[in-house]
């Protein structure tokens, strides 16, 4: 009895002593998203993008390690809230990692706490450039607006001469503006007007009004996608801008894939530039879609935000690999830094070592019928590896 006693110490000892490595190396990930609000919908985006990245992917990290995933609700554009639950997540519940985001605001009022406390943040949608530059604890794998708008410029002025821009009132409303129109004038265009749209409730249809009475050649718009492009969409249709002779381009965000049935066939020929189509022939993104169709729902499509969050763990989740789960907030940032993913839904996408923003392909775009359905069918690729065109531009001032 005593020998089978001393034995069965033995093995307990050794089972606890092989279980509390395991247990020391759980590594917590806080979620900050928009589930209520007037940006549930895309909030819900960046939820399901994440939720089908942890199912497929959540074994592969370093033996003995995990990650807990602690979520919490922004409500939306309220930098104050988003800045409230950062700081619980930092302070109380001791992340190692955040991420998430719909909104630039909200990124901007977080910047500090990031750089203070020492947590790396990684942007899944939140596109705002300038923030970046006093942010050295932040990453971003979404975009940024004049990646789409500058190019989508250049693009347009070689079938275009008169263009007006109606962009929303808020800091990537006003840098989407900036892009297109620099673009734009560098190919010997010229804006014959330029409107920003209060984001908060938007009446589209006077401001579509006074671009119809202005008669440019085309629209360049920009949103924060969602409800917002679909009001700004009808606005346009119900005073038959088309019939008009006025075209309608701007950044993907104004025809996100999982909006489109909403939209209408007034969104046929639109023509966009962006980094992500859900329609795209990728093998990559066939599977992607593909998953995300039997998770969610054969009747719903990924958008860009679905597609930032997948890639914003799979550079979460890079950057532990890379640390044998033992994570330091510097080599958090190196390992960042390194991040590239050449199977990414979007195609080859990678974060620049310099800036530690996205370096993104760039597609133009039209929405068409396709099998019935409205989808963004990629026409052509402008680049394979954009870096921002705003920070080149910054250097140059």
């Amino acid at each position: 009895m005593k020998f089978n006693a001393s034995i069965c110490a033995g093995l307990v000892a050794t089972l606890l002593s092989v279980a509390t490595p395991a247990l020391s190396q759980t590594i917590k990930i806080g979620f900050i998203s928009s589930y209520s609000g007037a940006a549930a919908a895309q909030g819900d985006q960046l939820d399901k993008g994440v939720k089908l990245y942890m199912k497929l992917n959540g074994d592969k990290l370093p033996p003995g390690v995990k990650v807990e995933l602690i979520t919490r609700d922004d409500t939306g554009p309220n930098p104050d809230v988003a800045k409230r639950v950062a700081q619980e997540l930092i302070v109380r519940d001791k992340v190692q990692f955040l991420t998430g985001l719909v909104w630039t605001p909200n990124m901007a009022a977080i910047a500090p706490l990031t750089t203070e406390a020492k947590v790396p943040f990684v942007s899944m949608n939140a596109a705002g450039a300038r923030i970046m530059n006093n942010a050295p604890y932040m990453a971003r794998v979404s975009f940024t607006l004049w990646q789409s708008a500058y190019p989508l410029g250049q693009w347009a002025a070689k079938k275009y001469k008169r263009a007006y821009t109606a962009v929303s009132d808020f800091a990537p409303g006003h840098e989407a503006e900036e892009g297109f129109i620099k673009g734009f004038k560098e190919g010997g265009g010229e804006i014959v007007g330029s409107l920003r749209v209060p984001l908060a409730n938007p009446d589209f249809v006077p401001f579509m009004q006074r671009i119809k009475d202005a008669k440019p050649e085309i629209v360049f718009g920009f949103n924060p996608a969602g409800k917002a492009a679909t009001g700004m969409m009808k606005a346009y249709a119900d005073l038959d801008l088309a019939k008009a002779g006025v075209k309608f381009i701007g950044t993907g965000d104004i025809v996100t894939d999982d909006e489109l049935p909403n939209m209408g066939d007034v969104t046929l020929g639109v023509t966009t530039v962006h980094h992500y189509s859900a329609h795209s022939d990728r093998p990559a993104n066939k599977a992607f879609v593909a998953a995300y169709k039997k998770e969610f729902g054969e009747n719903l499509n990924p958008s860009f935000m679905a597609v930032g969050a997948w890639d914003a763990m799979d550079a979460i989740f890079h950057a532990i690999r890379e640390q044998g789960g033992k994570v330091d907030p510097d080599k958090t940032m190196e390992a960042l830094k390194k991040w590239r993913n050449p199977n990414s839904p979007r195609g080859m996408v990678s974060i620049d070592p310099e800036t530690r923003d996205v370096i993104n392909p760039e597609y133009l775009r039209e929405v068409r019928k396709v099998g019935g359905k409205l989808a963004n069918v990629e026409l052509e690729t402008l680049s394979t590896g954009l870096k921002d065109p705003m920070k080149e531009a910054d250097k140059k001032k």
